[in-house]
């Protein structure tokens, strides 16, 4: 009986992520899309990683020693991969891959 809910639950969540999925295309497959949805598409990226940092920084101590350094030292990297390749995949697996590489094995 518990199996049957999980198979339910899959397939419910599976049918909602296509049609989101879906949706955009057949809602705007003989006009041109609104000014705020070209606005939406083209600066979302950046906004989304302006707010991944402010939120990464906002749990961090300033006053205590390492004084938020691995932190700053990943973000410089991310922003130096992203200026380097222009790729936010690149940018963003690349610093999220030395921060973990700091928080495991730099001491402090």
């Amino acid at each position: 009986m518990e199996s049957e809910y999980i198979y339910i639950a899959i397939v419910v969540m599976a049918v909602a992520n296509y049609i989101t999925r879906v949706f955009p295309f057949l809602f705007f497959i003989n006009k041109k899309p609104p000014h705020i949805i070209i606005f939406v598409e083209k600066n979302f990226p950046p906004i989304i990683m302006s707010i991944l940092i402010f939120y990464s920084l906002s749990s961090i101590d300033f006053t205590k020693a390492p004084y938020g350094a691995k932190e700053i030292i990943s973000i410089i990297i991310t922003a130096l991969l992203h200026y380097r390749f222009k790729n936010y995949l690149v940018s963003i697996f690349g610093g999220t891959i030395f921060y973990m590489f700091l928080i495991q094995f730099v001491t402090k």
